[in-house]
């Protein structure tokens, strides 16, 4: 089975931590534990989120007197993936994957008029009370908005049309490689209309990204492994269930925090409707379990397409999440 797994990148580093290598290492260790048996297994590409991450160097470079202007968001998105895909190759291979695991810096093509870039809405860099991170905006010139209970930077987050290195992860995968790419989303780029590309400011959804991904290399399953173990029906209330099967329908009866669950939800939704197979959303600590729906969330095209995933909610109503409920989860 070809399986195209998401990884948040708050799952690398929870919110509150201090960004130190050590503790992203663990985490990373960790999450190489539970996605090693998928890749014994399986054909397994990996994309991971990079919001703390990204932020992070950021807030660096807008600090360093050493530079004339602070990196572009492209530059830091590239940074991130060569960091983290080390970590996880090298976690990846001290788990016992006897594949060979490569990770590939990842453009991702977006058109320069979407009109996301008019409109930040993309969280990433650390949390802050409401004043310091206001005093920041007006300091940076930084777009900021609420995240649940704390604030943070906001920038566009354009829609990813197209991989540029498609081709290579297609002929790694042919050559039973474990890949990992997307990281972030992949680095923003757009065409000057005479094919030669230039990286914009911006952070791709990297669900969005590990989607398109997953329809262009025909995968099997999508899996969107995060810090909660389901989809939850009205989340942050007495109420709270979690939901074992849900189907394109359910979806569109449901709403979710634009910022957090809303992207995962949207990106599962495309996949299944694109190729009419499964997606799941869970915890990574339950990959494998997640993958054969014992665990998490499974996501199918309709109803009927439910028989071998165990019982579901076919027959209970699907409450919606409220809309102001607090965040299941951020990328």
């Amino acid at each position: 089975m070809r399986i195209v797994a998401a990884l948040g990148g708050n799952a690398l580093l929870r919110r509150g931590e201090k960004p130190d290598a050590v503790i992203q290492i663990e985490h990373v260790r960790a999450a190489a534990e539970a996605l090693a048996p998928l890749a014994a297994d399986h054909e397994l590409i990996i994309c991971h989120g990079n919001g703390p991450q990204v932020g992070m160097l950021a807030l660096e470079s807008e600090n360093d007197p050493a530079l004339t202007r602070p990196y572009p968001l492209d530059a830091l998105v590239a940074q991130t993936q060569g960091m983290i895909g080390y970590w996880l190759a090298q976690c990846l291979h001290n788990a016992g994957v006897t594949k060979p695991v490569l990770s590939v810096v990842t453009q991702m093509l977006v058109d320069a008029h979407d009109p996301a870039f008019a409109e930040p809405a993309k969280f990433i860099g650390p949390v802050h009370d409401r004043r310091h991170a206001r005093r920041l905006a007006e300091l940076r010139g930084w777009r900021v908005a609420a995240d649940g209970d704390s604030w943070r930077r906001v920038v566009p987050s354009p829609e990813p049309q197209r991989i540029i290195e498609q081709d290579s992860i297609t002929h790694l995968l042919a050559n039973r490689a474990v890949v990992i790419c997307g990281g972030g989303g992949g680095a923003p780029v757009v065409d000057d209309g005479t094919g030669r590309l230039q990286g914009v400011e911006a952070v791709v959804d990297k669900d969005f990204t590990a989607a398109l991904l997953a329809v262009t290399v025909h995968a099997d399953r999508l899996l969107v492994l995060t810090d909660v173990p389901a989809v939850m029906a009205n989340f942050g209330t007495p109420q709270a269930v979690p939901l074992s099967r849900l189907d394109l329908d359910d979806l569109a009866r449901m709403r979710f925090p634009a910022g957090s669950m809303g992207p995962k939800i949207a990106a599962c939704h495309r996949f299944v409707a694109a190729t009419g197979r499964r997606a799941a959303i869970g915890s990574l600590s339950e990959a494998t379990a997640v993958l054969d729906g014992g665990a998490g969330t499974t996501i199918t095209a309709g109803r009927t397409d439910r028989t071998d995933a165990g019982p579901g909610p076919a027959s209970e109503p699907v409450q919606p999440v409220p809309a102001n409920a607090t965040d299941q989860q951020r990328s």
